[in-house]
């Protein structure tokens, strides 16, 4: 009963919303596939990978992607995040129309990405731990804040990075702050695709 409530209070405060706000700004002017993530994750003129994200979190960056098309499984091994991802997902698909489209694309998996991996056939992962805190907390986000109360720390960030380039049938991409120094205990990246705040560290397959 006690983690019902607990639950119950986290979902009060943190809203997972692909109807309104930001999601939907970014929906109707995002830039397409010319993102820099839809093209970190392969997706050009004719060529939709099959993607598993392997840290859903908010998963704004699984609703882009299957907005442009690509089917991506989605991985999340907190409790609380996950449902609170379902109920986002479900309010989308009441919606109709484009929203329920794209929620159909979206396959939301409860458990740990380390173990779901292997029997995954992901053509790209994507995997964006949690990064590094920043100096300054004033910067970060009330609402990443909140993410980081109910995930923690991804101490097996690494780990994971490896995993899944043994299983990954074209390539995974590591979502990290533009700055911050390379995960440590994870090989060269095959090429870097670098924003403002963010950058792809990709990982080619051969």
């Amino acid at each position: 009963m006690e983690n019902k409530q607990n639950l119950n209070q986290v979902a009060g405060e943190l809203r997972i919303d692909f109807v309104t706000g930001s999601v939907a700004h970014r929906l109707r002017f995002g830039g397409g596939r010319g993102q820099d993530l839809p093209k970190a994750m392969g997706l050009r003129a004719g060529k939709t990978p099959m993607i598993v994200d392997a840290t859903a979190g908010l998963g704004r960056d699984s609703f882009l992607l299957a907005s442009l098309g690509a089917q991506v499984t989605l991985i999340e091994r907190s409790e609380k995040m996950h449902a609170l991802l379902e109920q986002g997902m479900k309010r989308a698909a009441r919606e109709g129309g484009q929203l329920r489209e794209i929620i159909g694309r979206m396959t939301l998996l409860k458990g740990d990405a380390l173990d779901l991996i292997p029997e995954l056939a992901g053509e790209a992962i994507l995997i964006d731990p949690m990064h590094p805190e920043r100096k300054n907390s004033a910067l970060v986000k009330q609402e990443l804040r909140q993410v980081r109360e109910i995930v923690g720390s991804d101490d097996d960030a690494a780990d994971l990075v490896r995993l899944a380039i043994k299983h990954a049938r074209k390539r995974v991409v590591l979502k990290w702050p533009s700055k911050a120094a390379p995960l440590e205990g994870v090989q060269k990246c095959s090429h870097q695709i670098i924003g403002k705040t963010t950058r792809y560290d990709v990982f080619m397959i051969s």
